[in-house]
C-alpha cells in the first residue's frame, strides 16, 4: 500500500510539477537574456520588462533595399505607430524611394514602398499628425540637395490609403517645409515647419502656415556670425514653444556643437544663432516637448565636425533647454558604428517614442518614459 502511494506521488510530480518547474525556469532564463541584450546597446530586440521597449521595425528577411536612413515616426489614433524612411541601394542613388511600416513593437507590417515619383533619389521623409487626425508625409525628391523639391501626401485612414503626392510649394527648388523634423502647431494656431537650405553655405529658417498647411511663407534665415563660425553653417532645426509666442530651435551645425536660436514673435524673427553646451558631430537631432514642459532631445554627443554617430543619447531638460542634467545612451557601440538621424515624439503624457538609423541597415524603435530616462541616467553616473 505504501509503495503504491509513493508511485502515485512520483507520477504526479512527473506529469504536473516537473513540466511546470521547467517552464518557470525557461521564463527566468529568457528574461535574464533579454535584459542582458538590451543593456548592450547594440542588438535591440523586443523588450517590455521593467525598462524601455526596444525593437527593430523590420528584419533582414522582410526588406527589399540594401540601405535605409532618415526614419520618422508618428502615433496613430489607435495608439499604434507609423514609421517611414528612405531606402534603396545607397543614399543619393536613383533607386531610393520612401518606405513605410505600421504597427507596434513586436508586430510591424512588412515595409512597402509608398512613394517613388520618378527615377531620382528620394530623401528625408517627415511624418506629422494634424489636429484633425490626418497623417501627412512630407519628403524630398531631387538629384542633389540644393535643388531638391518638397512633396507631400495625406492619409485620413491611419495610413491605409494615401492621396496623390503634390509639391508643397509648386516650382520651388532648394526645399521648403520640414527638412528632417516634424512641424509644430503654435498657441495661435500657426503651423511652423523647421527648414534649411544647403546651397553653398548652410542656412536654417522656418516655414509658417496660417491656413493649416495649405500655403507657406518662409522666414528670413537665422542670423549667424560667419566670421566667428567658419564652417558650412546650420541645418535641420527642431522646434518647440515654451509659452505663447516664444518659440525656440536647436540646430545641427558644422561647428562641433548644437546651436540655438529664439523668437518672441511666433517665429517671424529670430535671435542670432548661439552655442549650447551640447556637442554635435554634424549629425541630425530631434526634440519633443511634453505636457509638463520637459524637453527630451535625441542626438549624437561627439564634438567633432563629421565626427562619430555613436553613441545615440537621450537628454532631458526641465528648464527650457538651459541645462540637460539627465542623459542616457540608448545605443553605445564603437566609433565606426552609426546610430543616427533620430525622430522623437510624445507617446502619452510622460512617454516618448523614437526611431533612428541602425547601421544604415535597419530602423530601430525605442519607447520609454522620462522617469525611465532619468533613472537610467543616474545608474550610469
Amino acid at each position: 500500500m505504501e509503495s503504491k502511494q509513493t508511485n502515485q506521488v512520483y507520477q504526479l510530480y512527473a506529469i504536473v510539477l516537473l513540466p511546470l518547474l521547467l517552464f518557470l525556469t525557461s521564463i527566468s532564463i529568457s528574461c535574464n537574456r533579454s535584459e542582458s541584450e538590451s543593456e548592450s546597446g547594440t542588438t535591440p530586440g523586443t523588450e517590455e520588462l521593467d525598462g524601455p521597449t526596444r525593437d527593430f521595425v523590420f528584419n533582414e528577411g522582410n526588406k527589399d533595399f540594401a540601405q535605409c536612413h532618415a526614419s520618422t515616426v508618428a502615433q496613430l489614433n489607435n495608439g499604434s505607430y507609423i514609421v517611414a524612411w528612405f531606402g534603396g541601394s545607397h543614399e543619393k542613388h536613383d533607386d531610393v524611394g520612401i518606405w513605410i511600416s505600421k504597427g507596434e513593437p513586436g508586430n510591424w507590417s512588412d515595409p512597402i514602398e509608398l512613394e517613388k515619383l520618378r527615377e531620382d533619389p528620394h530623401w528625408n521623409p517627415v511624418l506629422f499628425t494634424a489636429p484633425d487626425g490626418k497623417v501627412i508625409l512630407y519628403f524630398k525628391v531631387g538629384k542633389e540637395i540644393p535643388t531638391w523639391e518638397t512633396w507631400y501626401t495625406v492619409s485620413d485612414d491611419n495610413g491605409t490609403t494615401w492621396s496623390e503626392a503634390k509639391e508643397l510649394v509648386p516650382g520651388d527648388r532648394g526645399g521648403r517645409g520640414p527638412v528632417k523634423n516634424k512641424p509644430i502647431i503654435l498657441s495661435n494656431g500657426d503651423w511652423l515647419a523647421p527648414a534649411s537650405h544647403e546651397e553653398g553655405q548652410w542656412d536654417s529658417f522656418v516655414d509658417i502656415s496660417k491656413d493649416g498647411g495649405k500655403t507657406w511663407k518662409a522666414s528670413e534665415y537665422i542670423p549667424m556670425d560667419r566670421k566667428k563660425y567658419e564652417g558650412k553653417g546650420s541645418i535641420q532645426p527642431t522646434l518647440w514653444e515654451s509659452e505663447p509666442g516664444h518659440v525656440h530651435m536647436l540646430v545641427r551645425t558644422s561647428e562641433g556643437f548644437i546651436g540655438r536660436s529664439d523668437s518672441d514673435d511666433y517665429g517671424v524673427t529670430w535671435s542670432e544663432l548661439y552655442e549650447t553646451s551640447l556637442p554635435n558631430p554634424n549629425s541630425g537631432i530631434d526634440l519633443v516637448k511634453l505636457e509638463d514642459g520637459a524637453l527630451v532631445l535625441a542626438y549624437n554627443p561627439d564634438d567633432k565636425n563629421w565626427g562619430d554617430r555613436a553613441p545615440l543619447t537621450l537628454a532631458v531638460s526641465e528648464d527650457n533647454g538651459k541645462t540637460w542634467p539627465y542623459k542616457h545612451d540608448i545605443e553605445t557601440g564603437v566609433p565606426d558604428d552609426e546610430f543616427s538621424y533620430p525622430s522623437i515624439i510624445s507617446a502619452g503624457r510622460d512617454k516618448v517614442a523614437a526611431v533612428y538609423t541602425w547601421q544604415r541597415e535597419k530602423v530601430a524603435f525605442w519607447e520609454g518614459t522620462v522617469d525611465q530616462i532619468k533613472n537610467l541616467s543616474k545608474e550610469n553616473q
